[in-house]
């Protein structure tokens, strides 16, 4: 099936949360998916690089070889794509999607900044666009250092990509400043939730 805009209108909402690695976007997605009355699933990712700590293919990411991946482009197997860094690549495929559509689910992303744009762009209407704002800079070295997944050099190119991608925060739908994470939780919740279901959030304030 060809993902379409008639298609998400008649299958479900892209809920897309986007921010600089070590920003909390994780966290906030899973916190999401714990709320039943949300009806939401997660789009897992299909990445190019090898598995890091205790991650589970099929369950954290879809693990793709390099040559994979850049064959799946070719077919247009892909809803978006993005190279971060040479010759690693994050894309989201068109029949993860599906899958989650045909079980009468919202789909919610957890993904680069560039690939939450692209989604925001070719889908404006259906798509919510968040970013999820870090206190600083600082901050985020720290919390990327705590996870000890990563040599100091990976950190060093994340954190000078997360410079550029603080500048994208305008483009995007909302921006959640997570300096208190119960705030940040709970604001994200409210925001989803108006996304989807509009007319009920309206007669409750009423």
């Amino acid at each position: 099936m060809e993902i379409t805009t008639e298609s998400i209108k008649q299958r479900g909402k892209l809920i897309v949360f986007s921010a600089p690695s070590g920003s909390g976007k994780t966290t906030i997605v899973k916190y999401l998916l714990g709320i039943d009355a949300l009806n939401l699933e997660f789009s897992i990712s299909a990445p190019s690089r090898e598995k890091r700590g205790n991650e589970i293919d099929k369950k954290d990411y879809y693990f793709i070889s390099l040559k994979e991946f850049k064959n799946y482009i070719k077919g247009d197997d892909f809803l978006e794509w993005e190279e971060v860094y040479r010759d690693n690549f994050y894309g989201t495929l068109k029949s993860e999607v599906e899958r989650i559509w045909a079980k009468g689910k919202h789909v919610i992303f957890d993904i680069d900044v560039a690939g939450g744009l692209r989604i925001k762009k070719k889908f404006p209407k259906e798509t919510l666009a968040v970013f999820v704002k870090p206190p600083s800079i600082d901050e985020l070295k720290i919390r990327l250092k705590k996870r000890k997944t990563e040599s100091d050099e990976r950190i060093n190119m994340r954190i000078a990509k997360a410079s550029v991608e603080l500048a994208t925060a305008p483009q995007f739908d909302k921006i959640i400043k997570n300096y208190d994470l119960e705030v940040a939780l709970k604001e994200a919740e409210e925001l989803v939730a108006d996304f989807i279901n509009p007319s009920i959030v309206k007669k409750t304030k009423k």
